[in-house]
């Protein structure tokens, strides 16, 4: 995809932190970005990328690594925790026990709260011996059906903050483009925010 002027994107950049507040990080999706377009988002101060793909996350993070702080925000699969451990700073999809054994930075575990088998993510009632087993888990991630309405995520997010304070888990990482303002206001400390950042003007 195109992405806006670097100048644009820090407008949006600037505008959007100060809407979400100080306690909620933005952590700018960058999936669809390619590796010359991550110039922009670094010259626009985006300070934290969140990658899908391991290999994009290598490539990416050869070229731009001190430009960014990074994160791994896509289906994490224990042959790749190497990569990611020595690139990232946190993990935003822990789904698995492989993957734990394997990962040495901090993460947060996804939970398939929708109960869609497309999805990635452990049962709620996996939380507790995660979160036992595993010290580095510091709080929890989950992605709601897709939704024209943004309402229509509210209680899915509502529900992985009560199994967050229940667990006595810090950090809730829900919100994308499409819902980031409903997942704030349900107690959300990391937004996952991709094209309303940078797509190009239309």
């Amino acid at each position: 995809m195109t992405v806006a002027a670097a100048a644009e994107i820090a407008e949006r950049y600037a505008r959007l932190r100060d809407e979400v507040g100080p306690g909620v990080t933005v952590v700018v999706a960058t999936k669809y970005v390619s590796l010359e377009d991550m110039g922009p988002l670094a010259e626009a101060g985006v300070e934290i990328v969140g990658e899908n793909r391991a290999q994009d996350l290598q490539a990416k993070h050869a070229h731009y690594a001190d430009a960014f702080r990074w994160h791994f925000i896509g289906h994490l699969q224990s042959n790749k925790a190497k990569v990611v451990n020595e690139t990232c700073e946190l993990v935003h999809s822990l789904s698995s026990d492989s993957a734990a054994r394997r990962l040495t930075i901090p993460a947060l575990l996804e939970v398939n709260l929708s109960g869609e088998g497309s999805k990635s993510g452990v049962e709620p009632e996996e939380i507790a011996a995660y979160v036992e087993g595993y010290p580095e888990i510091r709080g929890l991630m989950t992605m709601p059906p897709l939704a024209d309405d943004p309402e229509a995520s509210r209680p899915y997010f509502r529900q992985l903050r009560e199994l967050a304070a229940e667990h006595e888990l810090a950090d809730l990482s829900m919100g994308t483009s499409q819902d980031y303002r409903v997942a704030v206001e349900e107690g959300a400390t990391l937004v996952r925010v991709g094209e309303l950042l940078f797509g190009a003007s239309r």
